[in-house]
């Protein structure tokens, strides 16, 4: 493999609905020039395929990833380009991949979307595939760990495993838009998320209009008259 410039960000897309939200957060990174290493686990295939018709392979991540990244929130093609970066795809089988051992260098996780299921696994250790295992190797390694949490209501055992994430150092995001940016589309809340993801990351951004303090300061002026 070719040494790369930068130390990559894995992302892990789990099979919660939201994978606009993952779409919003890989195209971040790479407009900021940081590397990526995918880690799309089986469930999130079959979400991907319903939420956007996308059939996920293999053999041909690079083609369905940028297919991916393309499209709005809205599920229309070609309304984003991609941004062109260092991309390096992992399969959620392989156990013995780069990121499954603490040796290999990434700068942390982020899990977006999280289902509930994966936030179990994570919180109890399993591992029982390459995200999970990537996810315990952030933790251990005392790197930095966003969970954006896709589920809603939250039973008391899901609210257990999320205080065990926090306790042990992870960044515990709901995937909670909210609306003082000033949203007028779908992709506004979307990307208001996966903002804050790169806020919990440390990563620089200009995906959504920052608080500053003037109440109604996202709201459009209205026009004065004569």
């Amino acid at each position: 493999m070719t040494e790369r410039k930068r130390t990559p960000w894995v992302v892990g897309v789990s099979g919660a609905s939201g994978t606009p939200y993952a779409a919003s957060v890989i195209r971040g990174l790479l407009a900021a020039g940081e590397s990526v290493d995918l880690v799309v686990s089986r469930a999130s295939r079959l979400t991907l395929l319903d939420e956007t018709g996308i059939a996920f392979r293999d053999a041909h991540w690079r083609e369905d990833l940028r297919e991916w990244l393309a499209r709005g929130a809205d599920g229309k093609p070609g309304t984003f380009q991609v941004p062109d970066g260092d991309v390096r795809y992992w399969a959620a089988g392989d156990l013995a991949a780069g990121p499954s051992s603490g040796s290999y260098p990434v700068k942390g996780m982020l899990i977006v979307p999280a289902s509930t299921a994966c936030v179990a696994g994570v919180a109890l250790g399993l591992s029982k595939d390459l995200l999970q295992r990537v996810a315990s190797v952030t933790l251990k390694e005392r790197r930095r760990l966003v969970v954006a949490v896709r589920e809603t209501p939250l039973n008391g055992q899901t609210l257990k495993h999320l205080v065990a994430l926090d306790e042990a150092g992870a960044v515990v995001l709901p995937a909670s838009p909210a609306f003082y940016a000033g949203a007028t589309h779908i992709q506004d809340l979307v990307d208001f998320v996966a903002g804050r993801v790169l806020d919990a990351a440390g990563v620089p951004h200009r995906l959504y209009r920052r608080w500053e303090g003037e109440l109604g300061g996202s709201r459009p002026r209205e026009a004065s008259g004569d």
